[in-house]
């Protein structure tokens, strides 16, 4: 069978829906952008970099496109259409300005920005599945807190360590992974308080992402590998709810459901949803998004296959943060793109 022409391969992009209260925190407006080459409205997006995250993609689209900071909320839909005959699907995100750089347009791409209304964004804009995805955003609560509920990246294994189970490392790309998770966590939580269990594994997951955002890791033995009981998951759980607060929790494979459970318990919505019981893989995690005390959605993050690619990007990244001035840093060839499962799992209405 002759193979498929080049112009067949699906392009992936991500953008967001931003929004941010309007003057003196009155109705909440959205971005449109204005693209000079195409003289259309449309929310802000692009395409996705060789081994970037697709959440990273949509924060980094949008700031180019627009000046607009983001902090990531849930998954929205995603839209699928052809350009150029070749197919592409881009995925979406709420998302809330935490800072704009009005310096930042007109660029090569856009000469305009639009805050507007939700109502009067979709009628500006150009393109019905811009209207839908607007539709999508409408119908949940914008303003959430994140609970995000991590297994700790891959370790040692237990037949390679002879010593306490507790004091086992995470191996060389357990330690990478971490590393890449930092930055692909703070873009949902950028402070939180960290919990993990005490275990060396779990505690170095997230040692990363506390050192970026400027937090500590907390150990708290109710997380313990052997901690599995209902109740003592419903204490943690019940804690971080009731603050209100971002927050960051790592444990194993053999408690998360137990802690899943719990939240699902504490705001009111059955967790695992129906088809999302599967264990999370090593580097995994499930994004709570609350609100007002109830769950608005739950986003599982499966990063199986994704967090090498996500690692070379990452080393990527911060080789041109030190060399702006110089000639742009090719990814290398054998980068593969991502194959990071996003699953938005909504809940029944407010």
């Amino acid at each position: 069978m002759a193979s498929k022409p080049p112009d067949s391969k699906l392009i992936r992009a991500a953008g967001a829906v931003a929004w941010r209260l309007g003057p003196d925190g009155g109705e909440t407006q959205v971005l449109l952008v204005h693209r000079t080459k195409y003289d259309d409205w449309s929310l802000p997006k692009g395409k996705q970099e060789p081994g970037e995250p697709l959440p990273m993609t949509a924060a980094r689209e949008v700031l180019e496109e627009s000046g607009a900071r983001l902090t990531l909320g849930r998954r929205l839909i995603s839209v699928r259409y052809k350009v150029s005959g070749r197919p592409k699907r881009v995925h979406y995100w709420s998302a809330r300005v935490a800072a704009t750089d009005a310096a930042a347009v007109p660029n090569t791409e856009v000469d305009q920005v639009a805050w507007l209304p939700l109502a009067q964004a979709g009628e500006r804009a150009s393109y019905g599945h811009d209207v839908n995805v607007l539709e999508d955003f409408a119908a949940r609560p914008a303003d959430t807190v994140p609970l995000i509920l991590v297994r700790h990246a891959k370790a040692v294994t237990k037949s390679a360590w002879k010593h306490d189970d507790a004091s086992r490392p995470l191996d060389d790309s357990g330690r990478a992974d971490a590393e890449a998770l930092s930055a692909l966590l703070a873009r949902f939580a950028p402070a939180a308080r960290v919990i993990s269990s005490p275990a060396l594994r779990c505690v170095d997951t997230v040692r990363p992402y506390a050192e970026l955002t400027g937090s500590r890791v907390q150990a708290e033995s109710s997380l313990e590998i052997s901690r599995t009981g209902a109740g003592v998951c419903a204490a943690v759980i019940a804690d971080v709810v009731v603050a209100g607060e971002p927050a960051v929790l790592c444990a194993h494979r053999e408690n998360l459901p137990t802690l899943l459970a719990a939240a699902g318990d504490m705001l009111g919505a059955a967790l695992p949803p129906s088809g999302a019981d599967a264990p999370l893989p090593t580097g995994g995690f499930w994004v709570l998004h609350m609100a007002d005390g109830a769950l608005a959605a739950a986003d599982r993050y499966d990063m199986s296959g994704a967090l090498d690619s996500s690692t070379v990007w990452l080393a990527a990244t911060r080789a041109r943060r030190r060399r702006r001035s110089r000639t742009a840093i090719h990814t290398a060839s054998n980068a593969t793109t991502p194959m990071i499962a996003y699953s938005a799992y909504l809940v029944m209405p407010l």
